[in-house]
């Protein structure tokens, strides 16, 4: 099987379209951000992913697009970047902040002045705005003391929603290889394990087929600590008659996913069996409310009114359905103020998460948007599990 990539031209297309968008948006130019955690706004538009520094691209309204990197990440650049064009500056240092006596760096002064053959730019855009580094921004605004600063996560956000052809593979990908995990932890748990053993083999299955990371730190979560909406595995050990929630998400080419499901080491008691089965429902609700068209909010409106109506209502902390791409949480969120129509071919993680005082569960799984439907991703989630 030949695994899928991204060609040139993917790259080519996307610093067209935000090029467009900064145009449109009256930009001299835009600045996106990115650190190692996350990654997507430069590795969207260079393939470039930072590792201990962070990392910039800049797109001009006109010209080609450049990256910018810390001092110390020059050949990995040079040997990763579909962007040739490549800057070096301290203000993307690692965290430790090395002063790199002797080494030659570039300025946000002289970049300007290069990509803007000159002219001091007038309106900057940010993308990333909210991981945008302090010193970073200092340095840009010292080197443009008159120019506006305006936050522009849109110019690539909304490139992001929608997936192309390629991108729906390289998910396709993602997904495949957290399946395999999945059916490898299942054969694997056993209760005595603790949180981080079962954690361990579900990285192991990820790396040995083909995964390049995690899409976000697998979640073993065993008896109380599953009623977590964001959590971490520790040394918890899993017992009989309890809960385990599992999310493996993969991450392949820079895209990511996750397969939620809650599984009992053992039979399930009668009340945990009800909630259990009422987030199973509301998850397969959810996929028949979503299609082409639809206004967002109509789908969380009935969701809620679902959990009402099944008697769940008190345990759903949040909405039905957040955005999928390289992140495994990205925009957009769908809640009851959302009035976007979603659109063919937006990718969205189904995220059905309940929770009560004594344990949680969360049915996931990402789904493709299509005229008179989703098509899943994975087929995975079926019924509740008691092993």
């Amino acid at each position: 099987m030949v695994s899928p990539t991204l060609p040139d031209i993917e790259f080519k297309t996307r610093w067209q379209r935000v090029q467009e968008r900064v145009r449109a948006k009256g930009l001299d130019l835009l600045i996106a951000q990115s650190n190692e955690a996350d990654f997507a706004n430069v590795r969207y538009l260079s393939e470039y992913w930072p590792i201990f520094e962070t990392a910039g691209v800049v797109m001009p309204a006109k010209g080609e697009p450049a990256l910018i990197i810390g001092p110390e990440s020059q050949t990995y650049a040079e040997d990763r970047s579909r962007i040739k064009k490549i800057y070096k500056v301290v203000a993307y240092r690692e965290s430790a902040e090395p002063e790199y006596p002797g080494v030659h760096v570039d300025t946000f002064a002289s970049i300007f002045a290069e990509m803007l053959k000159g002219e001091a730019p007038k309106k900057i855009g940010l993308a990333g705005w909210q991981i945008f580094p302090l010193p970073v921004y200092e340095e840009i605004r010292a080197a443009a003391p008159n120019a506006a600063i305006i936050k522009s996560d849109d110019c690539i956000v909304e490139e992001r929603i929608v997936k192309s052809p390629a991108e729906m593979a390289m998910l396709k990908e993602a997904f495949r290889i957290s399946e395999v995990a999945l059916d490898k932890a299942l054969a694997e748990i056993k209760p005595g394990m603790t949180e981080l053993q079962l954690v361990g083999i579900i990285q192991n299955e990820m790396y040995a087929n083909g995964a390049e990371y995690e899409g976000h730190p697998t979640y073993v979560l065993a008896g109380k600590h599953s009623n977590h909406a964001i959590g971490r595995p520790g040394y918890q050990k899993l017992e009989k008659g309890k809960l385990v929630q599992l999310n493996i998400g993969a991450r392949y080419g820079g895209y990511s996913s996750s397969i939620g499901c809650p599984v009992c080491l053992g039979r399930m008691d009668a009340e945990m069996r009800r909630v259990v089965q009422a987030g199973l429902d509301l998850h397969f609700k959810t996929r028949e409310w979503m299609k082409a068209g639809v206004v967002a909010k109509e789908i969380v409106r009935k969701f809620f009114e679902y959990a009402e109506k099944i008697g769940v209502r008190q345990y759903a902390l949040y909405g039905p359905c957040h955005g999928l791409g390289m992140m495994e949480v990205e925009q957009p969120w769908m809640e009851l103020h959302s009035n976007y129509r979603l659109q063919e071919n937006m990718t969205f993680q189904v995220d059905t998460f309940l929770y009560t005082p004594d344990f949680g569960l969360r049915w996931e799984t990402g789904v493709a948007v299509k005229k008179d439907g989703v098509e899943p991703f994975s087929d995975k989630i079926r019924g509740p599990i008691e092993l």
